[in-house]
């Protein structure tokens, strides 16, 4: 441990680093993106002086013996617990390492806590931001939001985390405690009583001569034989509040769908999950994954994985899901100058209308390549795809990136660390690249 002090001068400059948490005299908190980023980096052979130089800090003011300091503690910690070892859950932590001062009981809980936070954050981003109805998707309110918070405080035991947890599903924190505030729960309460009037009310016009109507129905029902006047939206907002659903001429969410898949094709499976071929180039597999980053923005990554050596030959993000994001990563494949293709190649995917597509199917054959297609919904067929997306969303800080630039740059970094320098046990532990 450096006994160097900081001086105000150097304080103040280092506050201005966007990879610093707090500076005192005599320590620094440096941000856990900084460490994923310095591990990643390591890795890749970089020395520790010349990571921490090309991310902004001044070396003289930190002094050498500070950095190689961090450098062993972050790579014992990595080592040992991964990603989670890396992250800073201690408040005003310096961090400069505590673990002779705790007992294997305080470890144990930190460690549980940290799982569950991780639990939290992974149950959050799946119900958060967009549910389904239909062929549509629906964002969750402000209200649902503050509801899914608490149930996953309660479940986990996260009292602590409550900052974390409202910017993560994009609310306030103020909206949060004001949501579940006495006043706010009696204004609701108010609200409840007066819809369930307007219900009942509504309920008679649904069910008027034992026909049941729409919105549209109702309302003309209600003016012309009971005299009452009720705005369509609030009609819809109480059917939508107690489920009073029409059930004649609903809108056929597979129409749509059907109309414009009638050109698309679904081939068979012919890699029957045959993936280790022992032949670079010989199976290819692709799909399309949810990123979600941010305050709840989303973007989508397409990529294609060489599945003898894991390699991930190209890759597309973009922040819409249009037929373009899986024609530029064929695209991307063909500029691939390291990619030599096997004789019978053929490239695996699952039967989303992007590869059921004709502009698709037409792209791979001019590639020269054959098409398999896993069966409907089937993930095992193209399990080692949906290993990599995994893999990735656990070892990559997306949430961290606030633009769409940002978070192109974070996988690039990753692309490179991934194919190059990460080894894998079922490789004979060598990197895909090797």
């Amino acid at each position: 441990m450096s006994k160097k002090t900081f001086t105000e001068k150097e304080i103040k400059q280092l506050k201005t680093n966007k990879y610093v948490k707090s500076v005192s005299s005599k320590g620094i908190t440096y941000t856990d993106e900084f460490k994923q980023i310095f591990i990643a980096e390591k890795e890749k052979g970089k020395f520790a002086r010349d990571i921490f130089k090309e991310y902004g800090f001044d070396i003289e003011a930190l002094g050498t013996d500070r950095i190689k300091s961090a450098s062993k503690r972050w790579q014992k910690a990595y080592k040992e617990n991964g990603i989670i070892g890396l992250r800073d859950t201690r408040a005003g932590n310096s961090g400069r390492p505590t673990d002779r001062e705790l007992s294997l009981e305080e470890k144990n809980a930190r460690l549980e806590a940290q799982i569950n936070l991780l639990k939290a954050e992974n149950e959050l981003f799946k119900k958060d931001s967009f549910c389904r109805k239909g062929d549509e998707e629906i964002a969750l309110t402000p209200s649902h939001k503050f509801i899914l918070i608490r149930s996953v405080i309660e479940k986990y035991q996260l009292e602590n985390m409550v900052s974390y947890l409202c910017e993560a599903a994009g609310v306030s924190r103020s909206g949060y405690y004001n949501y579940f505030s006495e006043k706010s729960q009696k204004q609701r309460e108010l609200t409840d009583k007066k819809d369930e009037g307007v219900k009942e009310i509504i309920l008679k016009a649904f069910n008027f001569k034992r026909r049941k109507k729409g919105a549209r129905q109702i309302k003309m029902t209600l003016a012309g034989q009971f005299g009452v006047v009720y705005n369509l939206k609030r009609i819809r907002r109480i059917m939508k509040k107690y489920g009073i659903i029409c059930p004649i001429r609903k809108a056929n969410p597979y129409r749509r769908m059907m109309k414009a898949t009638q050109e698309h094709r679904v081939v068979p499976n012919l890699l029957n999950r045959q993936f280790k071929q022992d032949i670079p180039g010989k199976v290819l597999l692709t799909d399309i994954t949810y990123l979600f980053y941010g305050k709840g923005q989303k973007a989508y990554l397409s990529t294609i994985k060489d599945s003898s050596t894991n390699e991930i030959l190209a890759y597309q993000v973009s922040d819409r899901i249009t037929m373009d994001l899986a024609t530029n990563t064929l695209l991307k494949l063909k500029k691939n100058r390291n990619f030599r293709k096997a004789e019978d190649a053929i490239i695996h995917s699952d039967q989303g209308t992007h590869y059921t597509h004709p502009d698709f199917q037409k792209l791979v054959k001019k590639l020269g390549l054959g098409q398999s297609m896993s069966r409907r919904g089937n993930c095992w067929d193209n399990a080692p795809q949906e290993s990599f997306f995994g893999h990735f969303k656990d070892e990559v800080n997306i949430k961290a990136c606030t633009t769409l630039e940002e978070l192109k740059h974070e996988i690039k970094q990753y692309m490179i660390y991934y194919n190059n320098y990460r080894y894998q046990w079922n490789l004979k532990r060598m990197t895909p690249v090797q």
